[in-house]
């Protein structure tokens, strides 16, 4: 018995060695990852470029969820060229989860008239060889940008870093919890909920504007276009080292006197105080293509 208890304890502690010395994951691994998709598309088109990097269980919205894999393999092609680049990127300590957000263009056409302007976020997941897969994918368009956005790319704070959950589930139900939370929040009071949940540094994505950063402009523009949104979740996902996540959902906002019918993807960030609040939110309309 004392044997098998060394045993374990030895085995124990050189886990937590190898977790406590394994060195965190670079953003630029994420980077290069949206950087690679965009030069697939330009030189195998638009669908063999998502093909060639949709993980599995990997979801386009086309306006709702379907997974890229069952679109793209039920279309002949997709017309027009696309050109992506990334602006914004995290990646978890861990190296498992990862997302990048910047501009894109669309051209269906020789004609500058014929050009969509947008943003769009792409959510990464690592497989079994460490290779970075679309696991979700959505835009919004919104008229040309008259200065380009800031880049930022940050490396993760090892200081937020835990160990590895043994139970591979837990993650997701306390991800889904918090959005779910959010998602109460809203139908009592949207800009309470944004002033509670967003980071000081989050982003917000809505169809038709420009991407806006930081809580104080982001509250304002709710709050001058007279937005209130009530929202379901769906599903969710974390990263091991469980300081980042993802969550998406179905959303009703008003806006004003208008009220229409919207998908969501929020990624979020866990702080020093092991909070969840939202790094990113982006809605994309419903509506007939």
């Amino acid at each position: 018995m004392k044997k098998l208890l060394l045993a374990v304890l030895t085995l124990t502690s050189s886990a937590q060695l190898i977790f406590a010395q394994s060195a965190p994951a670079n953003v630029n691994m994420a980077v290069d990852a949206d950087k690679n998709f965009n030069r697939l598309v330009e030189r195998k088109g638009i669908k063999g470029g998502f093909l060639a990097v949709a993980d599995p269980e990997g979801l386009i919205f086309k306006p709702n969820p379907v997974k890229i894999t069952d679109f793209y393999t039920n279309i002949d092609r997709q017309p027009g060229s696309l050109a992506m680049r990334p602006n914004f990127a995290r990646i978890a300590v861990n190296g498992d989860l990862a997302f990048t957000a910047g501009t894109y263009v669309y051209q269906n056409g020789n004609n500058d008239t014929d050009k969509v302007f947008g943003d769009y976020v792409s959510i990464w997941r690592a497989d079994d060889d460490n290779k970075f897969k679309l696991l979700i994918n959505l835009g919004i368009q919104h008229p040309e940008a008259e200065q380009e956005a800031l880049t930022d790319f940050k490396n993760p704070d090892s200081d937020n870093r835990v160990a590895p959950s043994k139970d591979p589930f837990s993650g997701k139900r306390i991800i889904m919890a918090t959005d779910n939370l959010f998602n109460h929040s809203l139908s009592i009071s949207t800009l309470a909920s944004y002033k509670e949940f967003l980071s000081p540094e989050g982003r917000f994505y809505f169809p038709g504007f420009e991407p806006l950063t930081g809580q104080e402009r982001i509250m304002k523009f709710i709050d001058n276009e007279a937005i209130t949104i009530t929202a379901q979740t769906t599903n969710a996902g974390r990263s091991t080292s469980n300081d980042l996540a993802y969550t998406y959902g179905k959303a009703r906002i008003k806006k004003g006197e208008i009220v229409s019918n919207y998908n969501y993807v929020r990624i979020w960030e866990i702080d020093a105080n092991h909070k969840w609040n939202i790094l990113l939110e982006i809605f994309s309309a419903v509506e007939n293509e």
